[in-house]
């Protein structure tokens, strides 16, 4: 059985939070997987500008969860649909069990 893939944060721009002393992702927020060059949805994280935030989780910045969504100005559609919006199941909602022959 293949594990849940953990997605991190990787956002346009950042802010300092003087209550837990540090930077936050604000702007637009993407979902990235820690040790590849690129977002889930494809945009390079040099070309694109985009900050890493490795002890950020991706349902962290999710408005529903008001984690550490403050700033957070729009949500990648295309990241929100690979990662998911439940949390740390990043699959489907739906899985065929008998597939037809």
């Amino acid at each position: 059985m293949a594990g849940t893939r953990r997605y991190d944060v990787a956002a346009s721009g950042r802010w300092w939070d003087e209550d837990d002393r540090r930077w936050l992702p604000a702007g637009e927020v993407h979902a990235w997987e820690p040790g590849r060059n690129e977002t889930v949805c494809g945009l390079s994280l040099h070309r694109s500008g985009l900050s890493r935030f490795a002890a950020v989780a991706w349902i962290d910045v999710l408005p529903e969860s008001g984690g550490a969504a403050d700033a957070v100005r729009r949500v990648c559609p295309r990241c929100a649909a690979a990662a998911g919006r439940r949390g740390t199941d990043a699959r489907p909602a739906w899985r065929r069990v008998n597939p037809r022959p």
